[in-house]
């Protein structure tokens, strides 16, 4: 079955087909630059086609702090009904009816101490928050639901945060009338 021409004619077909490919490459290679080899050297710089000039106005400076805002103000005005809404983002690890989820419960929680619901086991960053802030005071409560993975790093809560002051003051005072 396999004689002396057949096995050249597979080893020619083998070696014509590597040979066809690295000419391609070859070829390829010389119409295509791929990197920085030829325009600059390494470390070095590269020169820009164009670029765009862009005026820096008086309006972004500062831009990187958040504006202070006056809480207690805030709290003044806040809707509980709205926080109830708001509460819905909450649901889905927290109850109000004093038994746990995949979070403590949150009935009482203004006022009451970090980190102290009985039988809920807190993240080790959880537990030595309660340095940092004792208790779940307006205040406390409003920095840590800004950002809970900035406020406490290493926080079991994988909540992003509510970016409105205005939606964590209405939370609050909804959370607040909750016993």
């Amino acid at each position: 079955m396999f004689n002396t021409m057949t096995l050249t004619k597979v080893a020619g077909a083998l070696i014509g087909a590597l040979l066809f490919l690295m000419l391609a490459n070859w070829a390829a290679s010389g119409l295509y630059s791929v990197g920085p080899a030829g325009h600059a050297g390494e470390g070095e710089e590269h020169a820009q086609a164009y670029t765009i000039p862009v005026e820096e106005s008086g309006e972004g400076e500062g831009g990187g702090e958040e504006e202070q805002i006056d809480f207690a103000v805030l709290m003044e005005a806040a809707d509980p009904a709205a926080g109830e809404k708001g509460f819905g983002k909450c649901k889905a690890c927290h109850k109000l009816d004093g038994s746990d989820g995949v979070g403590p419960h949150l009935n009482g929680v203004v006022g009451r101490a970090v980190a102290s619901v009985g039988g809920y086991a807190y993240s080790d960053a959880m537990v030595a928050h309660v340095a940092e802030a004792p208790d779940w005071t307006p205040e406390a409560l409003q920095e840590f639901l800004t950002n809970p993975k900035a406020d406490v790093p290493g926080t079991k809560m994988s909540f992003a945060g509510l970016k409105k002051p205005e939606d964590r003051a209405d939370l609050i005072a909804y959370l607040q009338t909750q016993p």
